[in-house]
């Protein structure tokens, strides 16, 4: 913020961001399903998962505390990472945190600021169109904002589809003792989102400004069947299947991106 807000003591405002990606793909033969499940466990597996999260906590200057993560069978993962605004001494960190460092034992707790990221895997047999999700919210309290790091996040993901929410809960007070309910300009998701990016996609924005909640979805706009395809040349597709599969890609995606079965 180019002015800082004067506050009488802690900014007690909550900034929550939840960020979903769909990555749709084609894999109809028992060889395509493999690679689709190696695929998966290439790219989201909970240690990539990790390191993501962490490069997040990193970006908006908050510290990690603790990290608990698993991987799934035969796919999928979660990672829940317990962040602080600010650095804490050694002697006042609670014993079960592990800072990152993996013990035999770990106890998870919950605070006010953390990181969760969760894996959804689905695949339906009768059009060989798999889904996966990336699920992942980031919850700060203070100064500090989630908002920034988006770009990074979907330069994480192979993304089809994204849905972003942001609010902002709670209130805080100026030295005049004036409650705050918000410590930032805000108008949309999008303008937190490179160009570049943005021209990828078709987005809408569903924002209740009274509320500070806030919504955006995007479509990819141009998909290449080759990107959907395992281990497949897209030309040893007959020219009426490619056409098909193309076509109930798209279907799939429309519909998550509308929230309704259409067709």
């Amino acid at each position: 913020m180019e002015n800082k807000l004067k506050l009488y003591g802690f900014n007690n405002l909550t900034k929550s961001l939840s960020f979903n990606i769909y990555d749709v793909c084609y894999a109809k033969s028992e060889r395509e399903q493999r690679d689709y499940i190696t695929y998966i466990d290439e790219q989201y597996n909970s240690e990539r998962l990790t390191h993501i999260l962490c490069r997040v906590t990193e970006m908006i200057g908050a510290h990690v505390l603790n990290i608990s993560k698993q991987d799934y069978d035969p796919q999928g993962a979660s990672v829940t990472i317990l962040i602080a605004e600010q650095e804490f001494p050694k002697d006042q960190i609670d014993r079960s945190c592990n800072l990152g460092q993996y013990a035999d034992t770990v106890v998870g707790h919950l605070d006010k600021s953390h990181v969760t990221v969760h894996t959804y895997p689905e695949f339906h047999p009768g059009t060989a169109i798999a889904t996966f999700r990336v699920d992942i919210d980031v919850a700060t309290c203070g100064e500090i904002s989630p908002l920034n790091t988006l770009n990074y996040l979907i330069g994480s993901f192979d993304s089809d589809i994204i849905t972003a929410d942001y609010r902002v809960r709670g209130f805080t007070r100026d030295v005049d003792g004036k409650k705050l309910f918000m410590d930032h300009p805000m108008a949309s998701i999008q303008n937190y989102i490179d160009d570049e990016t943005l021209e990828k996609y078709d987005a809408m924005d569903i924002n209740v400004y009274q509320a500070n909640l806030f919504h955006t979805k995007m479509l990819i706009k141009e998909p290449e069947l080759q990107n959907y395809l395992f281990n497949r040349d897209v030309l040893e597709i007959p020219p009426k299947e490619r056409l098909k599969i193309s076509n109930n890609l798209r279907k799939e995606m429309i519909e998550i991106f509308s929230g309704a079965n259409i067709f």
